[in-house]
């Protein structure tokens, strides 16, 4: 079960400022960083699979990367050099706090998620690659934003011995060979950076909000409900990994085309389709290129009709219903995707920032435009056997 308290946790990053000690831009903030740090993850993965012929374990991956969000959230005032001390001396201790605080919002989570958790922070090897892959990631997107802070806070006493200390990390996971190709400059660190940008493009750019979530930081909120509401229906492992990762995807072309709001893409005819149809040409002319060929087919797969219901039939992507991905292709032969699902996911986060923001006082008409007219067409979504209109309604009480 989602409970109310889980999906404020996973707001809550978004009101943590990253490098709060430092001069720095917009953008910097818990969520974003997290975000980042999956797109990363994934690539790494990527890598490990195609150029090392290595089994990962996308399940422990994506499992991992919520539990370190979840971490890193609970722990959030520590200082990073203070929290790894900290860790290696008294590393058990601070894991037990974490798992007394999320106790009542985890424990009920299907998949047996809350003792995967348990054994992720406990048990050394316990998914051994996945978490050198995720700690990479997190290394990696640390000194994507380092690079930008250094050259603002050049002189500062201090910021060179962080650099070091970055760099050092990062070696440490040279073995990986994701880490040895973004080293190269080329055309995947391009796609990194990319997808960096996407921190500094906010949602609902036409009205203040708190807290304010740039299109990165959403993305990583659909794809973390995405994945727990999988978890609820019982997917299998491939579902559940394509489920996270479309999430993660659903807004990659407005790496090129920026958000633009749902109002203006309904109100003028034939506007939506004309931009899916660029959007579609622009992933295939600028940011496929950027990675291997390989990778293509999938990637399109989670973005192309991303709000659909899908699976590999003979070989063949087949728009399928939600009765026939809760029953006969649900099985990781068929590699389905819960578009439908994911929808609902995007409509909620929508919802959940604009109720946060009104009750924290700061409205305005599309906010209240907004929640009314989502509350209205998506609170009786239902997902199979899950019903979206609980946690609609955790939040139109607040608002």
């Amino acid at each position: 079960m989602i409970t109310k308290t889980l999906l404020e946790l996973i707001y809550e990053a978004a009101n943590i400022q990253r490098w709060n000690d430092h001069l720095r831009p917009q953008g910097f903030t818990e969520i974003d960083k997290q975000s980042h740090k999956m797109f990363i993850a994934y690539v790494l993965a990527k890598f490990e699979e195609g150029d090392r012929n290595l089994s990962v374990d996308w399940v422990r991956l994506i499992e991992g990367g919520i539990f370190e969000f979840l971490h890193r959230v609970v722990l959030t005032d520590i200082k990073p050099p203070i929290f790894y001390k900290l860790m290696s001396e008294s590393g058990k201790e601070l894991n037990n706090y974490v798992l007394g605080q999320l106790d009542r919002d985890v424990a009920g989570l299907a998949g047996n998620f809350f003792e995967n958790f348990r054994r992720y922070l406990f048990e050394e090897d316990f998914c051994p690659l996945e978490k050198r892959i995720l700690r990479a990631s997190h290394y990696l997107a640390t000194n994507w934003e380092f690079k930008i802070i250094y050259n603002l806070n050049r002189g500062i006493y201090g910021i060179d011995d962080t650099r070091r200390e970055i760099e050092n990390e990062l070696e440490e996971h040279y073995h990986l060979a994701g880490v040895q190709k973004l080293g190269l400059q080329k055309k995947t660190c391009n796609f990194i950076d990319m997808v960096g940008q996407l921190r500094f493009q906010k949602r609902w750019a036409h009205s203040p909000r708190v807290p304010e979530t740039s299109v990165l930081g959403h993305m990583l909120i659909v794809a973390l409900l995405a994945y727990l509401i999988s978890l609820e229906l019982k997917a299998c492992p491939k579902r559940r990994r394509n489920n996270f990762f479309a999430g993660l995807f659903h807004d990659l072309p407005e790496i090129l085309t920026r958000d633009i709001i749902s109002p203006i893409k309904r109100s003028v005819e034939g506007l939506e389709d004309l931009l899916k149809e660029i959007e579609k040409r622009q992933m295939e002319e600028r940011i496929l290129p950027l990675l291997p060929e390989a990778w293509h087919r999938e990637l399109k797969y989670y973005v192309d009709d991303e709000f659909k219901n899908k699976a590999l039939v003979e070989g063949r992507v087949t728009i399928i219903t939600d009765e026939e991905i809760n029953g006969r292709y649900n099985r990781d032969v068929y590699s389905p995707v819960d578009g439908e699902m994911i929808k609902g996911c995007d409509h909620l986060a929508a919802f959940i920032e604009a109720s946060l923001s009104l009750s924290h006082g700061i409205t305005s008409r599309h906010l209240e435009e907004a929640l009314t007219s989502i509350y209205r067409t998506s609170r009786g979504r239902k997902a199979g056997t899950f019903d979206f209109e609980p946690l609609f309604d955790f939040f139109m009480r607040e608002a």
